[in-house]
C-alpha cells in the first residue's frame, strides 16, 4: 500500500466532490497529502503514483460528528472506560484528547467503513463534559492526528446528568438542577473574564482558572457548545441557556428536535442526528426515528449524522445515511450530512468534507454507490497515504508504527 510520499493520481473513477457536481471518470490529484486537483482532464507527473478507480466511486473520506473512539475503547471493560469523569459536575477544563488511545479496534473499523475523520467527545454523564477535538482515524499518536483540538465545549442535559448526580444524592438530580449548574458556571466564566481583563489592564498577577479559561472561549465564540439533548424540552432549554450566554449552540442527538425545526432553522443552529441504530433504551428516546434527519434538512436544518461511536459501530454510519434516504432525507443532504456539513458545524471545513483543491488527501475509493448498502470501502487514502485495502475478503489496515 501506498505509505511514503503522500503523492497520488486517483483517476477513472465516478468522482462525487460533494461540493459541486459528480465527475465521470474524474481525476483526484493529491501532491505531498493534499489534494491539488480534481476533474475531468488533470496533467499527470510522470513521477506520480497512478491509481485506477475505473467502475469505482471517489468520495471524500466520512465524518463522525460526535464519537467517543479511543476513549471507550471496545472490547476493554473499565480498562478502556475514559469517557466520563463523573466527579465535579464542571469538567470545562477535561480534554478527550488526554485520553484516545489511537489502538483502539474502532480506528479500523472507522477505515472499513470509510470513516476517515471524526469528533471525539467526552460523555454525557456531567452537565459539562470537557472539551471535544477533530481527529484523523488513523495514526500512531494522537498529536499527530489532530485536525483541530479543541473543535467544542461538550455539555449535556435531560436523563444523564441528573441520573449521575442524583445517584450521589448531589446537585444536580433533576433538570432544572443541570440547568442551574450550567448557568452558574458560564456566570462565574464571565466574571472571571470581567477580573481577569482588569487585572491584565492594570498589569496585575491573578489566579487563572482552567475551567473558567475553557468556557470564557464559549462565550466569545471561539469554540461551538456542544449540547447533548434529545427531549424538545430540553432542546428548548439549550436554545435558552444560549440566548442567555450568547454561545454558539450545536445540538447533539436531537432526538426530538423535528419537533421544533422551524425553530432550528430559523436561528441556524446545527444539528447532529443520532444514533439511529439502537433500542429506545431510556425515556428520552422514545421518539426515535429515522426519519428525523430528514425533516430537520427539508426545513433548512443543516445535519450531520453520528453512530455516537461505540453506541452503533463507526462503520456504520453510510448506513444510517442509506436509511435516512429511505425515510425521506434526499441523496445530496445525506452524503453531506457525514461529509462537508460535520466539518462546516464545527470548523474544520477548510481541512476536509470536499474533494476541493487545497484540502488534505483523505480520499476513499468504493465499490459502488456508498449508499448502497452491498458496497464497501475497498481503499482508504489519509493525508495520500493508502491505509486501508480491502483485497481477497480481508481488511487490511496499515500499521501506523511502521517506520522506513
Amino acid at each position: 500500500m501506498t505509505q511514503q510520499s503522500g503523492s497520488v493520481a486517483i483517476v477513472g473513477g465516478y468522482v462525487v466532490p460533494v461540493d459541486g457536481p459528480p465527475l465521470p471518470n474524474g481525476t483526484v490529484l493529491i501532491e505531498d497529502g493534499a489534494i491539488t486537483a480534481v476533474g475531468a482532464d488533470v496533467p499527470l507527473d510522470g513521477d506520480i503514483e497512478v491509481v485506477d478507480a475505473s467502475g469505482k466511486w471517489v468520495l471524500p473520506g466520512f465524518i463522525d460528528a460526535h464519537a467517543h473512539l479511543g476513549v471507550w475503547e471496545e472490547g476493554e471493560g473499565w480498562a478502556g472506560a475514559d469517557v466520563n469523569e463523573m466527579t465535579h459536575p464542571n469538567g470545562a477544563r477535561l480534554r478527550a484528547l488526554d485520553a484516545i488511545n489511537p489502538a483502539d479496534e474502532g480506528f479500523a473499523d472507522a477505515l472499513a467503513g470509510g470513516v476517515t475523520s471524526c469528533v471525539v467527545k467526552p460523555g454525557s454523564g456531567n452537565p459539562i463534559g470537557g472539551q471535544t477535538v477533530a481527529i484523523k482515524t488513523w495514526g500512531r499518536m494522537v498529536d499527530e492526528m489532530v485536525i483541530k483540538s479543541p473543535a467544542s465545549v461538550k455539555s449535556a442535559l435531560g436523563e444523564n446528568p441528573k441520573r449521575v448526580y442524583g445517584d450521589k444524592d448531589k446537585l444536580p438530580s433533576t433538570r432544572l438542577g443541570v440547568a442551574a449548574v450550567i448557568r452558574d458556571e458560564l456566570t462565574k466564566a464571565q466574571d472571571y473574564l470581567a477580573r481577569r481583563d482588569a487585572a491584565l489592564a492594570r498589569q496585575e498577577p491573578f489566579e487563572r482558572d482552567p475551567s473558567s479559561e475553557v468556557l470564557v472561549r464559549v462565550l466569545q465564540g471561539e469554540l461551538p457548545w456542544c449540547q447533548h439533548t434529545h427531549r424538545a424540552d430540553d432542546i428548548a432549554t439549550a436554545i435558552r441557556l444560549a440566548d442567555e450566554f450568547g454561545y454558539r449552540l450545536v445540538i447533539n442527538h436531537a432526538t426530538e428536535a423535528y419537533l421544533l425545526a422551524d425553530v432550528i432553522a430559523e436561528r441556524g443552529i446545527g444539528c447532529i442526528v443520532g444514533p439511529m441504530f439502537h433500542t429506545r433504551s431510556k425515556v428520552e428516546l422514545r421518539n426515535r426515528n429515522l426519519a428525523t434527519p430528514g425533516k430537520l434538512a427539508n426545513a433548512g436544518v443543516t445535519v450531520a449524522l453520528t453512530t455516537d461511536h461505540p453506541v452503533v459501530g463507526i462503520d456504520f454510519l453510510v448506513h444510517q445515511a442509506t436509511f435516512a434516504v429511505r425515510e425521506g432525507m434526499s441523496r445530496e443532504d445525506a452524503l453531506r450530512s457525514i461529509t462537508i456539513n460535520p466539518a462546516s458545524i464545527l470548523g474544520f471545513a477548510d481541512r476536509v468534507g470536499s474533494l476541493a483543491e487545497g484540502k488534505d488527501g483523505d480520499v476513499v475509493i468504493w465499490s459502488g454507490d456508498p449508499l448502497d448498502v452491498l458496497q464497501r470501502a475497498e481503499r482508504v487514502f489519509v493525508s495520500g497515504h493508502e491505509v486501508y485495502r480491502y483485497a481477497d475478503g480481508q481488511r487490511i489496515v496499515s500499521n501506523p508504527y511502521r517506520t522506513g
